[in-house]
């Protein structure tokens, strides 16, 4: 039989709310859950809980909306809930450019329907409402003048107008009604500590991805500017502690971890992580503001949010101490965080190929999968990356390794030529893997192979580009490829690459984040001339000669509609039928039965 409640959190599919879900629940607590928009929002909260490993019988989903009194429970659901001890507000409207009415009705009407919900529980023993790091810097009475809520919205915009009355509000509304409170001020919101995962893109994120797609040529604020961040499960650990421990009738706890780097130097930090070029200088937010946003490309509401102020956490450090708890590594924290942000695209790609950013040959290189012991390692071909290979590895009977190409895609240039660079990214395996490599790929596979004999158990080349018809002249032109490329259509390129009338989502997701990176200055570039000097004469026929010498086991894979021009005598080919010059992509059964029989001949 299920318990009945003890705990109520409002806001449970935001970024805050489900984490925190998830950490009560994983505490055995009997938690309840207010949700808007019927049952599929329930659904996909616990499918997510799923998903994270989260046992959810323990879990009541109620209807309701906090904008209306009483959360516009019914009867029936407010009996549901009579056993409610401790009230968590995690609901919030949280986006930029919100109208001033829009943002009242959650963040200011909304919190005060929770404070009066919570109150008239029989054996409440904790309110803890959720705010904002910068909140406490303005200390405003409920309610106030009309002429001091004009100048706060104008002055910090609706959502942090709005954030600042709702605190004034709860405060005064939880005291004169004897409710026991607690505010919750935490800092810039990061991904998990481990894995990475946020699931939301505004503010510093979205400084993130103009510092990743080279659109932050400059920064605004000083060399001192202070952007504190806390990870995600130190935030949900530390909530679902403080019931627990705070027992006056009020308490404020600014929960960031004060190790957080300058920005500027976060900035550099993920930069040289990401490899890619840090601001060039730092500007004042005075100047920022006036300039037009077109130019600067910053939303001004969040300029509020930079400042040198530090802020004081002595209160939230001795909680944390009492409950057992301490930051991550914040400098690792920012790391992963930034390899999920770029592996979601910023939200636009889901799920993803989850890697992150490791040096390879002196650069950072994108990678995913087992980097030690992977039973595979798979090479993507132009103008694709490490994406292509999504089919094929639910496909192949063990673990493998994927990389994004030096240069190309996600990864960084390096200063080694290809087949260093590979012999870098094998180099600490500690396993014989069949290396699959597609097109362009493939030449440095085989000088790998060439080289190393030793380290591969058998080399799968996919749609080998030097034994088929060379494209037209003009696609050999780099300076003809590099701006198609660079502004070509998803929709355009995936009939190019793929033939018309592919309707296979991961085919078309590998081509969506092809034309993502693509759109990365310099990549675009990079890729037409890999294209060309791939399709020089001499070093097709050196490759043609590397392959009918080559001491590791070779097996060709080639689409029907892409034959081979030259075969090898005595190689194995596998022509897969309808398939063209990407098999990987629309036939990926056919290129891992392929791959297994690499195992078996190597």
């Amino acid at each position: 039989m299920i318990e009945e409640p003890q705990t109520l959190v409002a806001g449970a599919t935001g970024l805050i709310g489900r984490w925190l879900t998830a950490e009560l629940l994983t505490r055995g607590r009997p938690v309840a859950v207010t949700v808007r928009g019927g049952p599929a929002r329930g659904a996909d909260l616990r499918a997510w809980l799923r998903g994270h490993g989260v046992d959810d019988q323990a879990l009541t989903v109620v209807p309701a909306d906090i904008t209306r009194p009483g959360l516009g429970l019914t009867p029936g659901e407010e009996d549901r809930l009579r056993s409610v001890r401790d009230v968590f507000n995690a609901a919030a409207l949280f986006r930029f450019g919100l109208g001033r009415d829009e943002a009242r009705r959650a963040n200011v009407d909304g919190a005060v329907n929770v404070v009066r919900w919570a109150g008239a529980r029989p054996r409440l023993r904790r309110l803890v409402h959720i705010s904002g790091y910068r909140v406490g810097a303005e200390t405003l009475p409920y309610p106030a003048p009309e002429d001091r809520l004009a100048e706060v919205y104008r002055r910090h915009g609706a959502y942090e107008g709005s954030k600042r009355e709702g605190d004034a509000a709860v405060r005064t509304v939880a005291a004169r009604e004897g409710i026991p409170l607690t505010v919750v001020n935490p800092a810039t919101v990061i991904g998990h500590s481990v894995t990475g995962e946020a699931g939301q893109y505004l503010g510093l994120a979205d400084m993130v991805r103009r510092l990743w797609t080279g659109r932050l040529p400059v920064l605004a604020g000083t060399r001192r500017t202070f952007v504190p961040v806390v990870t995600v499960d130190h935030l949900a650990r530390f909530l679902a502690a403080v019931p627990e421990h705070d027992h006056e009738p009020y308490r404020a706890h600014w929960v960031l971890d004060d190790a957080t780097p300058h920005l500027p130097d976060l900035v550099t930090l993920l930069a040289r992580h990401l490899g890619v070029r840090a601001p060039r200088a730092v500007v004042p937010v005075g100047l920022v503001r006036r300039l037009p946003r077109a130019l600067t490309g910053v939303d001004p509401e969040t300029l509020t949010f930079l400042s040198e102020d530090r802020y004081d956490t002595s209160s939230a450090d001795a909680l944390a101490d009492a409950a057992g708890l301490s930051h991550p590594p914040v400098d690792d924290a920012l790391r992963r965080w930034a390899d999920r942000l770029v592996a979601e695209r910023f939200g636009d790609t889901r799920p993803p190929l989850s890697g992150g950013f490791h040096p390879v040959a002196g650069a950072p290189a994108y990678l995913a999968g087992d980097r030690l012991s992977p039973g595979y390692v798979l090479l993507h071909g132009l103008p694709l990356t490490a994406e292509t290979w999504q089919g094929v590895l639910g496909e192949l009977d063990g673990t493998a390794l994927v990389a994004d190409l030096p240069g190309l895609g996600r990864s960084a240039r390096s200063t080694a030529g290809p087949a260093d660079w590979l012999a870098g990214l094998l180099t600490p395996l500690r396993t014989r893997p069949v290396l699959i490599a597609h097109s362009a790929a493939t030449a440095p596979a085989l000088r790998y192979a060439h080289a190393h004999p030793g380290r591969l158990a058998a080399l799968v080349l996919v749609s080998p580009y030097f034994l088929q018809r060379r494209p037209r002249r003009h696609l050999r032109t780099p300076a003809l490829v590099g701006p198609l490329l660079r502004t070509a259509p998803a929709r355009r390129l995936g009939t190019a690459l793929l033939g018309p009338g592919v309707t296979d989502v991961a085919a078309l997701r590998a081509v969506d984040d092809a034309v993502a990176q693509l759109r990365r200055p310099g990549v675009a570039r990079r890729t037409a001339r890999w294209l060309h000097r791939a399709q020089h004469p001499a070093e097709r026929a050196e490759l043609r000669a590397l392959t009918a010498t080559c001491p590791v086991p070779v097996h060709l894979v080639t689409g029907e509609r892409a034959p081979l021009i030259n075969g090898i005598p005595g190689v194995p080919v596998t022509v897969v039928p309808g398939a063209g010059h990407h098999p990987q992509l629309t036939h990926p059964a056919h290129v891992a039965a392929a791959a297994r029989t690499g195992v078996r001949t190597g």
